[in-house]
């Protein structure tokens, strides 16, 4: 007789953390090397979204590993150098807002993970994606795993280092638009980033025109300068 399902939620809250399952089972049935692809900066109204790959040394693992989200700037910045001074191969890619405006986030999402995997000095046998999608064009096998970057450590070594990335990048767009405060939001939706495009307008090439507000409302793209570095 099957037991009876309690209705009281748990004593304490059970945090899944990625381990190295899904490429250790890939490496016994021959796929080998496995790349881990995760992206930052889908949901931000300014910047780049961008994406890494990274290819694991399984002999050498940084100890920490987990979703970019759940761990601290600090923890990140620290995770970011031992991930590059230990495996076997990092790429980074990036889509700049008129990239992103030009088709949509989805896509630019996509596009980004297949240049970084592209671009690894290691060429992989399999990719695992973080989300639902699997990026087009891949040139080996790719894999989409749900909550990955908490289920994959390679998949969380890539979503540390575009997030560290990413962060980096906006802070020099707050150095060179700093009525903004990108290097604090990272250019999400915060108050004062929104306060500060009611005052001055978004800024051509790097704020995402094709989101809300900017669409709904109609605002004006103030300037026309270029940020190198975004495309």
């Amino acid at each position: 007789m099957a037991r009876a399902r309690s209705d009281s939620p748990p004593l304490f809250e059970i945090i899944e953390r990625p381990d190295f399952s899904f490429e250790t089972k890939a490496m016994a049935e021959g796929l080998w090397p496995v790349a881990g692809m995760d992206e930052a900066g889908r949901g931000p109204l300014a910047g780049p979204v961008v994406a890494a790959a990274v290819v694991l040394d399984p002999a050498n693992i940084p100890e920490g590993l987990d979703d970019s989200k759940r761990l601290s700037h600090l923890q990140r910045e620290a995770l970011f150098l031992r991930i590059l001074g230990s495996a076997l191969g990092v790429s980074m890619a990036s889509i700049s807002a008129e990239g992103i405006d030009s088709s949509n986030i989805l896509k630019a999402s996509l596009e980004a993970m297949r240049r970084a995997l592209v671009g690894l000095p290691v060429q992989p046998k399999l990719a695992l994606a973080d989300g639902r999608d699997v990026p087009p064009g891949l040139p080996c096998a790719g894999r989409a795993l749900i909550k990955g970057d908490q289920r994959s450590q390679s998949i969380a070594a890539a979503s540390i280092v575009a997030k560290v990335m990413r962060d980096r990048m906006m802070c020099g767009c707050g150095n060179h638009h700093d009525r903004y405060g990108f290097e604090v939001h990272m250019g999400y939706a915060t108050v004062r980033h929104r306060t500060a495009i009611e005052a001055h307008g978004p800024v051509a090439r790097l704020h995402r025109v094709s989101f809300a507000p900017f669409r709904l409302g109609g605002t004006e793209v103030a300037g026309e300068e270029s940020f190198a570095g975004l495309d």
